[in-house]
C-alpha cells in the first residue's frame, strides 16, 4: 500500500482567475514547480495548458472572473481526476483579520494576497495588485485589514480614454515629469493617478498610526508602476498564488 504523502509535500495546483488572465502554478511543499497563464476568455482551454507531467494532488482557486469561469475551471479539474476547492474570503484566517464589514465581499484574490503578504513581508505594509483593475489594500503588523481601495489599472486608464473621448486615441506614449505631447500625457497620467493612490492610501495608514514600512506590489502592471513608487517595495509576481498555496497547506 502507497504510503499517503503529507500535506506539506503533496503537490497541488494554485489557481488565480482574474479578469483578464488565469494564472496557475503547481507547488510541491518547496516551490513552484510548474508555473503559467492564459487569457481569461480561453478558459475553455485550461485542460491542455496545465503541465501532464506529475500528479496534482488537488487543487485551489480564487476566481472574480465569474460563474461561466467558474464552471469551466471546475470542469478542467474533474476531467484531470482533480479534486477543488474554490476560496472566499472569510472573517479570520491564518493570523490574517478581515475589517470588511461583510468579510466574504472582500474579493478572494486581495484576501489571498494579504495571506501571503502577512506571512511574507513583516511590519505595516501596503497590499498593492496592479492589474486590469488596482487594489491597494492596508494590512497592519498584526495582520488586521483595515480597508483598500479599487481602482483602474494604468492599461484600463488609458483605454478608458481611448473609449470615452473623440479626440484621446490609444497611442504607445512615455512617461514624462512634464508631458508635452498627448501619448505622453495618457500614460504619465494613468501613472500619476495610480501611484498618486499608493501614496493617498499610504498617508491614511500614517495618519492612522500605522505607517507602511513597505509596499508588497504584484500584478501584471507591478513594473510599470514600481519605479514611481517612494516606497521600499517587496515584489511577488505570484502573490495570490502563494496566498493559495499557504490556504491550502496550512488552514
Amino acid at each position: 500500500m502507497a504510503e499517503k504523502k503529507s500535506v506539506l509535500t503533496q503537490l497541488f495546483l494554485a489557481i488565480d482567475a482574474g479578469n483578464t488572465r488565469i494564472k496557475w502554478g503547481v507547488h510541491d511543499g518547496a516551490g513552484w514547480v510548474a508555473t503559467g497563464a492564459i487569457a481569461t476568455v480561453d478558459a475553455g482551454q485550461l485542460s491542455t495548458a496545465w503541465p501532464g507531467a506529475g500528479k496534482v494532488d488537488r487543487a485551489i482557486a480564487s476566481n472574480v472572473a465569474g460563474p461561466k469561469v467558474r464552471e469551466m475551471i471546475a470542469a478542467a479539474c474533474s476531467g484531470a481526476g482533480i479534486a477543488l476547492v474554490v476560496i472566499g474570503s472569510l472573517p479570520e484566517q491564518l493570523g490574517v483579520t478581515n475589517g470588511y464589514r461583510n468579510p466574504s465581499q472582500l474579493g478572494s484574490d486581495r484576501w489571498a494576497s494579504l495571506v501571503a503578504a502577512h506571512h511574507l513581508v513583516e511590519g505595516h505594509k501596503l497590499v498593492v495588485n496592479a492589474g486590469t483593475a488596482l487594489t491597494i489594500d492596508a494590512l497592519d503588523a498584526a495582520g488586521h485589514f483595515a480597508g483598500g481601495v479599487i481602482v483602474p489599472g494604468p492599461a484600463l486608464m488609458r483605454r478608458s480614454l481611448d473609449q470615452g473621448t473623440a479626440g484621446l486615441r490609444l497611442t504607445e506614449g512615455a512617461f514624462e515629469p512634464f508631458p508635452r505631447a498627448t501619448p505622453d500625457a495618457i500614460t504619465t497620467g494613468a501613472i500619476v493617478a495610480t501611484t498618486g493612490a499608493v501614496m493617498r492610501m499610504a498617508q491614511a495608514m500614517a495618519d492612522r498610526g500605522t505607517p507602511p514600512a513597505s509596499v508588497v506590489l504584484s500584478g501584471g502592471a507591478a513594473k510599470e508602476i514600481a519605479p514611481h513608487l517612494p516606497f521600499t517595495l517587496s515584489i511577488h509576481e505570484n502573490l495570490v498564488l502563494e496566498g493559495l498555496n499557504l490556504i491550502a497547506r496550512r488552514s
